[in-house]
């Protein structure tokens, strides 16, 4: 059983990972990927020539590029991004919380709102990104028609930085927290009700039980969740490009969007590409190290 499995990895993840590092390092492009350049004749053959612009070995140059700004809006993708998946993160797992605590309980037609509640997890996100995006047009959407009948003036969303991110994080909001929610209400559901009760004999106030066995009694299901909805997020290609669409001019783009826009639009850059996938994936590694070191400082299990 063990050997299946290493070549399915194998194939599966790590020879993509080897071959996307040793892109970074090249020019690979549209334009020299092919060792050879192959023309049709008249009588319906073929000839092919070697290709002289063949993709060549530049050591650290697409970094330099990236990092120094040369090439892209790096730097302001990074703080983006940062800005993105703390938001989007933050209020998975408050609103989750909340909700999973509220569904815990024993009220009539819980099983209708658990369902109710699930169905954004079950829509397509590309889906769910259209119909946010016409909720947040300027002419003719719902979110500045609510604005205008409360005496506001309608907001250019799609116009500026923030504003589009804020769009942005609202369609990733109602994406997200029915994963935070069920996952968190299992967790819920696994810590004894015998405490509660103990705890309530003895005086406990509702906030006192909830932080004191509620938030306890969750920690392993929160440590796996929050780490799992930050790599998520961080790497939530859809929303961003069917919801902004980098508006302003690219000012509302993430790394990931950064990555597709440099591998598939105009001369396509296979090795910038390659070289954004090689600083996102070194940045969730060394986010997750620090994160399960923090864990283990805390006495955490993960």
């Amino acid at each position: 059983m063990v050997i299946p499995t290493v070549v399915v990895l194998g194939v599966l993840v790590f020879f993509p990972l080897v071959q996307g590092v040793y892109q970074s390092f090249t020019n690979l492009n549209e334009g020299n990927q092919q060792s050879e350049i192959c023309t049709k004749t008249l009588g319906g053959g073929e000839v092919c020539k070697p290709n002289p612009k063949q993709a060549e070995f530049v050591g650290l140059d697409n970094y330099k590029r990236i990092l120094t700004g040369e090439t892209g809006k790096f730097w302001l993708q990074f703080t983006n991004t940062i800005a993105w998946t703390l938001a989007c993160v933050t209020f998975h797992y408050s609103i989750g919380l909340g909700l999973a605590v509220m569904l815990n309980r024993r009220f009539k037609g819980r099983g209708l709102y658990r369902v109710l509640l699930i169905v954004p997890w079950a829509v397509p996100a590309f889906v769910s990104a259209f119909a946010w995006k016409f909720l947040f047009n300027h002419d003719f959407g719902l979110i500045n028609a609510l604005l205008t009948q409360v005496g506001l003036d309608p907001v250019e969303w799609f116009n500026h930085r923030w504003t589009a991110i804020f769009a942005a994080v609202v369609t990733n909001i109602w994406l997200g927290v029915p994963f935070m929610m069920v996952a968190l209400l299992g967790g819920l559901q696994s810590i004894s009700g015998d405490l509660y009760e103990a705890a309530s004999m003895d005086g406990a106030s509702p906030w006192q039980r909830f932080r004191n066995i509620t938030l306890p009694g969750l920690r392993p299901v929160s440590a796996s969740v929050i780490l799992l909805g930050t790599i998520w997020t961080f790497n939530m290609f859809p929303i961003i490009f069917f919801v902004t669409g980098g508006e302003p001019a690219g000012e509302s783009e993430i790394l990931v969007t950064g990555a597709f826009r440099a591998a598939f639009e105009g001369l396509r850059n296979y090795s910038l590409a390659a070289t954004y996938g090689v600083l996102i994936l070194s940045m969730l590694v060394v986010f997750a190290g620090a994160y399960r070191r923090m864990l283990r400082n805390q006495g955490e299990v993960f």
